[in-house]
């Protein structure tokens, strides 16, 4: 919840991330598309997902905000975590948090998506993975 959580009053209360979750999962049907939706009640998130192979990315942001760059930031999420991990996967990122951690702040800044460069991303982290290689 440290990520980019911007405090807003709700007019209405939010719905519960666990079906928030069912309808992703069920609208993951080709015939379901687009993969977005709004939630029942609440005109102030949209809900965008997507799928890659067995991860699923799910962002929560204003009705107003462009959708296809959401999903342009999802696939260079994921490409960047590929290149990190070599075909990521989800023991990859749970085993590794931090690093997808890391991954995501070299991306987003307050909110915003501040690089989209892959070498540039991961740079860093290179240099720390070096760093902590010398010392074990």
């Amino acid at each position: 919840k440290q990520w980019y959580q911007r405090r807003v009053r709700a007019t209405r209360p939010l719905p519960d991330p666990r079906s928030i979750l069912h309808d992703c999962l069920k609208r993951n049907s080709p015939s379901q598309c687009p993969h977005f939706l709004t939630m029942d009640g609440s005109e102030e998130v949209r809900i965008i997902f997507r799928q890659y192979a067995s991860l699923f990315f799910v962002l929560g942001v204003s009705p107003d905000d462009n959708v296809m760059a959401h999903f342009a930031f999802i696939h260079n999420l994921v490409e960047t975590l590929n290149s990190y991990f070599r075909n990521v996967c989800e023991l990859d990122l749970m085993h590794n948090v931090d690093r997808a951690h890391m991954i995501l702040d070299e991306i987003v800044v307050n909110g915003f998506i501040t690089e989209s460069n892959r070498s540039r991303v991961l740079a860093p982290i290179a240099i720390l993975d070096k760093t902590v290689d010398k010392v074990s």
